[in-house]
């Protein structure tokens, strides 16, 4: 994207990094060049004030749910691995954190006795039983 006149940084740049800007984690010098291209380039401004809109709409509605800290970890953990340029895993955190959630619960159901009948064997005992009557 860019509005075909010249500037200091570069619009695919200033995208790029439109997300420290918005959660303010750029360095105050930055931020001021920054500004100055928004104020220049209005296709940048207005993905800056949809982001922002996006940003402001999510915290509403999702900005109460108190987040796993295991979760929270793994997310911080792949953001690191991608900020160090390292290769990321392939299975996305939130499948790795439901797998995970599953079986610490299928885990909890076995210890109570009280585990599914394909976690606890019985369902081929279950079909024998129903085949006999």
């Amino acid at each position: 994207m860019s509005c075909g006149d010249p500037h200091e940084k570069d619009c695919s740049e200033v995208l790029d990094h439109l997300y420290e800007y918005l959660d303010r984690e750029m360095p105050a010098g930055e931020c001021a060049d920054f500004q100055v291209h928004l104020d220049e380039c209005s296709p940048c401004l207005e993905k800056y004030g949809l982001e922002q809109a996006v940003k402001k709409l999510v915290k509403r509605c999702c900005g109460h749910d108190d987040v796993p800290s295991d979760l929270r970890s793994k997310v911080m953990g792949r953001i690191d691995l991608i900020r160090a340029g390292e290769a990321v895993p392939e299975v996305s955190v939130l499948e790795q954190a439901k797998k995970e959630q599953a079986q610490r619960e299928q885990a909890a159901a076995s210890e109570e006795g009280t585990g599914t009948p394909e976690a606890t064997g019985s369902t081929d005992a279950r079909s024998e039983t129903a085949r006999a009557e």
